[in-house]
């Protein structure tokens, strides 16, 4: 209340935060005009559940983060975690092509029938194919190759397959001349049959 010349003036000023501050209040308050004891402790409350729901979510989302590096293709290869596996699939890829890749001219029947155990699909297709020239040959010319294996890698390996890059000595020898040498490289793939890893591709590098 201010005075101006000698009278009382009731001033119509209003502080504005005071107004909001009372609108707060009101808006709070139960029909009698009192403030629940808990008003004033809602919003950290509200402020903690917001925080827990964010948790909640980056959680999830780290999750699903860490199920895609688990699946890439580097960790699910058995060749880079299963040294077992590896050392099997290698072995019996080795021992199937020092079979297949070893005749002599008495015995050329025996590596036919291996082949038919030892291979499948595309490979055993592409070996019968040319196997006929290669028994007439050796019949013909006294030519015995025996063919060891020096090295097998396997890049990749699954449940059910693996892809090998394998490197071959073979020695060819025939009646009457000396033995010559010669090396070889190939990709192999194969597939798990019947408890046995079988070649059912080979190409040569």
């Amino acid at each position: 209340m201010k005075e101006r010349g000698g009278a009382a003036v009731v001033s119509t000023d209003v502080d504005a935060e005071a107004v909001e501050e009372t609108e707060e209040l009101d808006a709070g308050a139960d029909e009698d005009g009192t403030v629940p004891p808990g008003a004033g402790r809602r919003w950290p409350h509200v402020v903690a559940a917001v925080l827990v729901v964010a948790l909640l979510a980056a959680g999830g989302g780290l999750f699903a983060k860490g199920r895609q590096l688990r699946d890439t293709p580097a960790t699910s290869n058995r060749a880079l975690t299963d040294s077992a596996a590896t050392t099997r699939v290698a072995g019996d890829v080795s021992n199937a092509l020092g079979k297949v890749f070893s005749y002599s001219p008495q015995a050329t029947g025996v590596t036919k029938e291996s082949a038919k155990e030892l291979l499948a699909g595309t490979a055993l297709k592409q070996y019968a194919a040319l196997f006929g020239q290669v028994e007439k040959q050796a019949a013909d010319q006294k030519l015995t190759l025996t063919t060891q294996v020096v090295r097998a890698g396997v890049t990749r390996l699954t449940d059910s397959s693996a892809h090998l890059l394998v490197f071959l000595d073979q020695v060819y020898e025939r009646e009457g001349k000396p033995a010559t040498t010669a090396a070889a490289q190939l990709s192999v793939t194969a597939e798990l049959q019947d408890g046995h890893w079988t070649v059912v591709e080979i190409t040569s590098r």
